[in-house]
């Protein structure tokens, strides 16, 4: 499991494979000088919950991975999660797509 860690505060666990798209799409936003909101669900261990934050490019962002090799990207993965970023709710974590499969609406957001 690695973490995502947002300006030294809010820390979630992700698993690394989730957590390396997750930071292809914020620093594609972040590229583009777009801010967006990212929300996560907290485990029961630490209360239960959402907690939502505010990443815009000045935000200071870790992405601290367990495993030492890079995953494997999927493409499919990467587009469901930019649309989720590109809508008015904000990036959230949803289960992977099959390759195959067209991106539309996003699933419904899982734990992480």
């Amino acid at each position: 499991m690695g973490k995502f860690i947002y300006e030294g505060g809010p820390k979630v666990e992700i698993e690394d494979r989730a957590l390396l798209h997750l930071q292809l799409v914020m620093s594609t936003k972040l590229r583009r000088g777009e801010p967006f909101a990212f929300t996560w669900r907290e485990d029961q261990s630490v209360g239960g919950g959402r907690t939502t934050v505010w990443i815009h490019p000045g935000s200071a962002l870790v992405f601290k991975f367990a495993g030492s090799r890079q995953p494997s990207i999927s493409r499919a993965w990467t587009e469901a999660l930019a649309f989720t970023a590109n809508s008015p709710g904000g990036l959230h974590l949803v289960p992977e797509p099959a390759e195959n499969a067209l991106t539309g609406p996003a699933a419904e957001p899982v734990s992480v």
